[in-house]
């Protein structure tokens, strides 16, 4: 059955064959019904996922995701080649079911990972859903057509079903590890709002608590893309604890795939379970035992079991070989022969173990953490950054009439020599093999992910100061001893720059774009009438 449309939020089949969704084209998201059914007790359960896109071409739902893209923090950016899914899970005694048991879903399908609002939203929406069926969608469905686009560095109030959710959305600018802007507009908001610290961190101190001591150990692991099997008593757990690895790499982008929960239907199974070639650079959570037979071949294995917070330290689980891994009853553990480059830090731990001791909120030790992984990374591709800055052109070498210079190659030996005067014990106290560490990052993902965004971004800087360039030149200068030839070819090649200049939102004023198209009409002007025709045609 197809709901009716509702300005840009209507129903439709999913592409996944979900049944009934709810589409929002300036949110990115879809609201889908199904009987997904997951491991568990009963009561309500909340998990994620996220899933590759199927065939077909890769197309955005609205023109402003270049924009969005170039506004946000890297790690929040819409992806155009995975989904995410946020689930509300329910399942309840019923004799009057087939099964016995009410067993139903509600499904946030997004292509943007903002977890703690999607599940704030769902928390809302659920509930509701599962006694009033879809009357109670179709409701959700006009208030949340009046919501306004998600923009980097806008504080919005989205109401939905009598309750305001107040949200900061973060943006590039963004000092990293700072809180969100605390100074909310509540005038004329009654009942105050639902506020959302943020919308996309988790509670790391309740995720890692069963391997705080490791946490370094796991942060190398993320650093270098290894294959990591997270086996979880839930899909709860399983997806908490994969999301959480995935955002302790915090300002760097985690450049590999991941995937939540991920169970023996996902259509990469066979995929992932080969033995025939290497576990692909993937974090993948489970649940189902099976996956410990399919999956032992996988070098790094992280099993842990229900997430309690107590007043003590959690038991912190061992780091063993992957010969213990037994298919039936493993223990916690992390089972793997990696061996760190860096040294432990111990007063981390220390720290950690006195918030507990003095009954510090969870939150507060989950900055503490954050913050530490935050600098940690920092004082690892800082280095980097300015390597690669001096990478760049000099501005004196960008003249308006020639294509702007190239930058030069990355030479990972170069870099090297500079550790010994600018590395990393700069900023960090850490002892270890910071050159090992480097020569393995360089073979990952994450530093082709990191290398390949920071020279589009160098490129695109490029392209503006040569269009400033192009706005401070004489061009009636230079057009006198130029022929008719060279005048046409460079009226082509500044509307090609203009375009792309628009398109791929290069970090350009308006006013200089404004005067680049003066530029061009001035030409086309100069020349005789039928080439004016040509031009203006083309």
């Amino acid at each position: 059955m197809l709901l009716p449309v509702v300005s840009h939020l209507f129903f439709l089949p999913c592409a996944f064959d979900w049944g009934n969704s709810l589409l929002s084209p300036l949110w990115n998201f879809s609201l889908s019904i199904r009987d997904l059914l997951c491991p568990g007790g009963l009561g309500d359960t909340q998990f994620s996922f996220r899933l590759r896109q199927s065939g077909g071409q890769r197309t955005t739902h609205y023109e402003d995701d270049g924009k969005y893209n170039r506004e946000a923090p890297l790690t929040l950016q819409r992806e155009s080649a995975h989904y995410f899914g946020y689930v509300y899970f329910r399942q309840v005694k019923d004799s009057s079911m087939k099964r016995g048991y009410f067993q139903k879903s509600l499904v946030l399908v997004s292509r943007l990972p903002y977890v703690n609002l999607f599940q704030s939203l769902l928390q809302l929406i659920a509930p509701e859903y599962f006694d009033k069926l879809e009357p109670c969608l179709e409701a959700v469905c006009n208030e949340i057509d009046q919501w306004p686009p998600p923009v980097p560095g806008q504080t919005l109030n989205l109401p939905v079903m009598g309750v305001v959710i107040q949200v900061r959305i973060p943006s590039r600018v963004d000092k990293p590890g700072s809180s969100p802007v605390k100074q909310f507009n509540q005038e004329n908001l009654l009942p105050a709002p639902l506020v959302l610290p943020s919308i996309h961190e988790l509670d790391l101190f309740r995720c890692f608590q069963p391997v705080l001591i490791h946490v370094q150990m796991l942060w190398e692991l993320m650093l270098l893309g290894e294959p990591i099997v997270v086996m979880a008593p839930s899909p709860t757990v399983s997806s908490e604890m994969v999301l959480a690895l995935t955002s302790c790499l915090a300002p760097l982008r985690y450049c590999c795939d991941y995937r939540p929960y991920f169970t023996i239907h996902d259509s990469e199974f066979k995929e992932y379970t080969t033995r025939t070639q290497a576990p692909p650079n993937i974090v993948v959570g489970v649940t189902n035992p099976f996956f410990i037979k399919t999956l032992q071949h996988w070098p790094h294995i992280l099993r842990v079991g229900e997430l309690k917070m107590s007043g003590d330290l959690p038991k912190q689980v061992k780091v063993k070989k992957l010969t213990k891994l037994k298919t039936l009853d493993t223990k916690p553990g992390i089972y793997t022969s990696y061996k760190t480059f860096l040294h432990k830090d111990k007063t981390l731990i220390k720290r950690l173990l006195k918030g507990i001791q003095r009954k510090r909120p969870s939150e507060v030790q989950s900055a503490l953490l954050r913050r530490h992984l935050l600098e940690l990374t920092q004082s690892f591709i800082i280095p980097l950054e300015h390597y690669i800055a001096s990478l760049m052109p000099l501005q004196r070498a960008i003249t308006p009439w020639k294509n702007p210079p190239q930058i030069r190659p990355f030479r990972q030996d170069d870099f090297m020599k500079t550790l010994e005067h600018a590395g990393p014990q700069l900023t960090c106290v850490l002892k270890g093999d910071w050159l090992g560490l480097y020569r393995r990052f360089f073979r990952s993902p994450n530093f082709d992910g990191w290398y390949r965004q920071r020279h589009k971004e160098m490129t695109q800087k490029l392209e503006a100061l040569h269009l400033e360039a192009i706005c401070e030149a004489n061009i009636v200068a230079w057009m006198k001893d130029k022929s008719e030839v060279e005048i046409v070819d460079l009226v082509l090649k500044l509307r090609e720059k203009l375009v792309r200049a628009r398109c791929q939102h290069l970090p350009v004023k308006e006013e200089t774009l404004q005067r680049v198209g003066l530029y061009i009409e001035t030409i086309i002007d100069s020349l005789p009438e039928d080439l004016q025709a040509v031009l203006h045609h083309h």
